[in-house]
């Protein structure tokens, strides 16, 4: 084998190219340019914080591949960020921005801190001073930041105002996620269940009755909230949603408007063990629901060989990014599950900021109609040609979305 001990900081897509590979999908010489990352950035850099004492922060900023553009990826706040698990979330953006043809490379940065030990003054040290230790290596034509874990609209509007004041340059186009003031796009925060939606539709564009469609949705947050109000509103039956606390099911359907207003209605954001108008289920028994698509919303690493055997969708679209197991997912595609790879079904997310720095650079403002329809052109083409190599090559829809990737990748 050639790619055991120097491959890509990502267990799942090392076994996943491996087996490309070792099936003579993918040659060793395509794959040499992405053994490494391209460049790894480092720093430990001081804060004061509210009490004049002293914190060290460490951040991490990586671009993995460029050939086909700038790099693009988020930055996350989270206290277990690393360096392997910075390299490998830039190794994924580097084949989904390849695999939706964008003129991205994949990049991506974090910091290590847990946030709810910083005070809203301190995040804003933190989110300045990682422009100051890594702007020389960031901007619109090297490499653009954006939103992750933990970070947001705001940060992002730290984050460029710094950038503006280091260099002297108009700051829109240096990073996406921003607020509609600060140069943002329309349709950005649903962007992630908008592209999963379109390809949802495309599925069962020919069903006669969506009613009959029966979903469950693992993750009541962002992307997921918004993808069951969308299916909601679009007449499929969202049975089932699910929160770190609880799930809840109907076998009829939610009424997703009242759980949506529940949850995020008030002051606070409500947890769905205290949801009286459904029956209670645990996050297990959601994913083992006989129903005709899964879409996994949340966690990574929740369908294994575990319960793989009790799973009953005929379809699982990954809006999270690897939830499911390699070998669990060997046993899926013997039941002949279809399963639509994260690589694919979460890449809204990343064509909307790519709208966004298209405006920016451009000084124009899509409207949401716009926004929207570029979307789903970009991405339900992306879902063809998947669909068209899965066919023609016999591979599964992950195989067929690495392969498409990562040949264009090397074809520059």
């Amino acid at each position: 084998m050639y790619l055991d001990d120097e491959i890509i900081a990502c267990k799942k897509c090392k076994l996943e190219i491996e087996d490309v590979f070792l099936k003579g999908i993918v040659g060793k010489e395509e794959l040499k340019i992405l053994k490494h990352p391209r460049r790894v950035l480092y720093a430990n850099y001081p804060i004061t914080k509210d009490n004049g004492k002293v914190e060290i922060i460490t951040a991490y900023r990586v671009l993995y591949n460029n050939n086909l553009g700038p790099g693009k990826g988020g930055i996350r706040f989270h206290s277990s960020v690393d360096l392997d698990e910075v390299s490998e979330l830039a190794f994924i953006m580097s084949l989904k921005t390849s695999l939706v043809e964008l003129p991205f490379g994949g990049a991506k940065g974090g910091v290590r801190i847990n946030p709810r030990d910083f005070s809203k003054e301190e995040i804003e040290k933190i989110s300045r001073g990682y422009v100051k230790e890594f702007y020389k290596y960031l901007g619109p034509k090297e490499d653009i930041p954006a939103p992750d874990v933990n970070t947001n609209p705001e940060i992002m509007g730290w984050m460029a105002d710094e950038y503006g004041k280091i260099t002297g340059e108009d700051s829109k186009a240096f990073i996406t996620g921003k607020t509609i003031e600060d140069g943002g796009s329309e349709g950005r925060d649903k962007s992630t269940a908008m592209g999963g939606f379109y390809i949802f539709e495309e599925e069962y564009k020919n069903i006669v009755s969506k009613k009959e469609i029966k979903v469950a949705i693992q993750g009541f947050g962002n992307a997921g909230s918004v993808m069951a109000k969308l299916l909601f509103d679009a007449g499929y039956s969202v049975v089932a949603v699910s929160d770190s606390s609880s799930a809840i099911y109907n076998e009829n359907g939610l009424d997703v408007d009242d759980v949506f207003k529940y949850v995020y209605g008030g002051d606070k954001k409500q947890k769905l063990i205290k949801y009286e108008n459904a029956i209670k289920i645990n996050n297990s028994e959601l994913l083992e629901l006989n129903v005709d698509s899964l879409v996994p919303a949340a966690l990574g690493g929740i369908i294994t060989m575990e319960n793989v055997k009790n799973i009953k969708a005929k379809m699982i679209l990954e809006l999270a990014n690897g939830p499911i197991s390699v070998n669990a997912e060997k046993i899926l595609e013997e039941n002949n599950v279809k399963i639509i790879p994260d690589l694919l079904a979460n890449s809204g997310g990343v064509i909307v900021s790519y709208f966004e720095w298209d405006q920016n650079l451009k000084n124009e403002h899509w409207s949401l109609e716009d926004v929207n329809n570029k979307l789903k052109e970009k991405i339900i083409k992306a879902y063809k040609e998947v669909l068209n190599v899965s066919k023609s090559e016999k591979l599964s829809l992950r195989k067929s979305a690495f392969k498409i990737a990562i040949e264009r990748i090397n074809k520059k």
